[in-house]
């Protein structure tokens, strides 16, 4: 599998240590989390989350996240008033990066190394990151969704979840060593309810949908990738007592969205607001920001945008659940300072 090397800058501020909220937020993932960096990259000359509708609901120009706006780890920085965080190859055009980084890149597997490159010195960094908060993810996704796509079977992709989770974990007990305290380990989103998996691995037998029409096969799967990390974490949570390591219940805070779509605002969870056709407005052929594709006219009402990521809307939901203590086990240290 691809690695990705992330190497991890941490600048010093001037917060206040009587300040009751984080004094600054440092994001790992993929697509989901990912600000810009994929973009920044220039792994591809022309991507489509490089143009609209990308970005169109809150910034109103593409940034390079996978969303119509906003994503978790920016309602994270709003909620505790900070800047949103620059994706870390903007350092180099002199962006500012004393309230946090976002190192999430669209594409990044679990299967990855995280170097560490500390502050000034050891001492600075141990001091400053005791009032960091580390968002370790979602990732772990594509290390399922590549083989998956390529004809896996769920029974193959269970065999890989060890190795996901144990890479998950030692990344989180690297950042541990290298001074982060409080840290978030979220597990993995309803697949299941996704219209790339709808679409992809649809069926004409009923019995394979659960009441909401999400595939309960690839749902199951998730939840188990779930159990695993927890229990994995329980075992990390022995080994660094000090540390405040949080399971942030991705699923859970999501599956609701599906199982009540009215109740947050949603016309149809199941279907794309951006994409090419079909049943749930998901074609490979014309995905989001290709030609043939469009995007819906009132995004707040969908909850996927284009059929592998969420809307704002959606995340917005999410990390609400997230921030109120629903879904995050332990709760967060501190309580958000700014409501979203």
């Amino acid at each position: 599998m691809k690695i990705i090397f992330l190497i991890f800058c941490c600048f010093l501020s001037s917060v206040s240590p009587n300040q009751q909220s984080y004094n600054a937020i440092f994001s790992f993932g993929d697509s989901l989390a990912d600000t810009g960096n994929f973009l920044l990259s220039g792994a591809l000359a022309f991507p489509v989350i490089g143009k609209l509708p990308y970005g169109e609901t809150f910034f109103k120009h593409a940034t390079g996240r996978c969303s119509n706006g906003r994503l978790i780890v920016d309602f994270f920085a709003e909620a505790y008033g900070l800047p949103l965080l620059p994706p870390y190859l903007a350092l180099k055009n002199g962006v500012k990066a004393e309230h946090g980084v976002n190192f999430a890149i669209a594409g990044a597997t679990a299967i990855a190394e995280v170097k560490s490159n500390i502050c000034a010195t050891r001492k600075d960094c141990r001091e400053y990151f005791k009032k960091s908060l580390f968002i370790v993810g979602e990732i772990g996704g594509n290390d399922y969704n590549y083989p998956y796509f390529v004809g896996g079977s769920i029974k193959q992709l269970k065999a890989l979840v060890p190795a996901v989770v144990e890479t998950i974990i030692e990344a989180t007990s690297v950042l541990i060593e290298e001074g982060a305290v409080e840290l978030i380990v979220p597990g993995n989103l309803p697949i299941g309810c996704s219209a790339l998996y709808l679409t992809l691995f649809g069926t004409t037998n009923k019995a394979a949908y659960d009441k909401n029409g999400c595939l309960k096969a690839y749902n199951a799967f998730s939840k188990y990738h779930n159990s695993q990390l927890k229990l994995s974490l329980e075992k990390l949570r022995e080994e660094y007592p000090h540390a405040k390591i949080i399971y942030a219940d991705y699923y859970g805070a999501a599956k609701r969205l599906f199982h009540a779509p009215k109740h947050y605002g949603f016309f149809n969870t199941l279907v794309a607001c951006c994409g090419g056709g079909g049943p749930y407005n998901f074609n490979n052929s014309a995905r989001c920001g290709h030609i043939g594709s469009k995007a819906c006219l009132d995004s707040s009402k969908f909850a996927n945008w284009d059929g592998i990521h969420l809307t704002e809307a959606a995340y917005h939901h999410i990390a609400k659940g997230l921030l109120n203590g629903l879904f995050t086990s332990p709760p967060l240290t501190f309580s958000p300072i700014k409501k979203i």
